[in-house]
């Protein structure tokens, strides 16, 4: 993975890929945090290969949806599949314009210290939910997944009142590392290496949920070249090593 900490190898490989572009421009990125850390490493080296400037607000998808539906201006959004897929149906998004940028599945951590907990099997794992006196969850899609795998797995009703969720643009991480609650879920990359968190591990294979997260073109975006520039950048296969350091798979 060293070489992915060189600017040079990175511009051979990826500089014959991009576009020359008269002018440098300023592309900019609404995104929700799935691909935050990874994103955060290359989008320096994309600046450096193309001279452009990417600008990226970081956000929860309900607030990405909410500034998409006020009219905020951009060039480019990041979010799950599925929600590209409706902004594109919403007129908010280019038709044809989601490209697939790397995917993750969900994940339990705990405060530092704290036992990690079993979650090697989905019986096992039910039991640990069902022990826990708090359980954090997010608004985004790991979110809305936990709460359709408690009614999967009959225990809903039981674990309700344990049940924290975290505001749009808060990590989960967040209220395990303050110990707000004892365990909690949202995406691979969000909490694998956060800041307080013990990384339990992901769900069991037979009930992981993976979600794909991609980028969209916005409708009358000013740099829309740019931003496909970016969006190509994002996709190559030296990219793809920063989103395997974070537990995701490219593409």
């Amino acid at each position: 993975m060293a070489y992915m900490n060189s600017p040079f190898i990175i511009v051979a490989a990826v500089t014959l890929m991009l576009p020359t572009l008269a002018n440098a421009a300023e592309i900019k990125v609404l995104s929700t945090q799935a691909t935050e850390e990874a994103y955060r490493e290359l989008v320096p080296q994309f600046e450096k290969i193309t001279g452009h400037k990417v600008t990226t607000i970081f956000t929860g998808t309900l607030d990405v949806q909410k500034r998409l539906a006020a009219g905020e201006s951009y060039d480019m959004i990041i979010m799950a599949g599925p929600a590209i897929d409706a902004q594109i149906k919403a007129g908010k998004a280019v038709t044809g314009s989601r490209v697939d940028i790397a995917k993750s599945g969900v994940a339990v951590g705990v405060p530092k210290g704290a036992p990690k907990p079993d979650i090697s099997t989905t019986e096992a794992l039910k039991k640990t939910v069902l022990a826990a006196k708090s359980i954090g969850y997010s608004t985004g899609p790991s979110g809305v997944y936990i709460i359709s795998l408690f009614e999967k797995l009959g225990v809903a009703d039981q674990v309700r009142e344990k049940l924290k969720q975290t505001p749009t643009g808060v990590f989960v991480g967040t209220i395990i590392a303050n110990r707000e609650v004892e365990i909690g879920f949202q995406q691979v990359s969000e909490l694998g290496n956060f800041p307080g968190v013990d990384y339990a591990g992901p769900l069991p294979a037979d009930v992981q949920q993976t979600t794909v997260f991609s980028s969209g073109m916005i409708v009358g975006a000013n740099e829309a070249e740019a931003a496909m520039a970016l969006v190509k950048f994002l996709t190559t296969s030296e990219a793809g090593v920063a989103f395997k350091k974070r537990g995701m798979e490219p593409g």
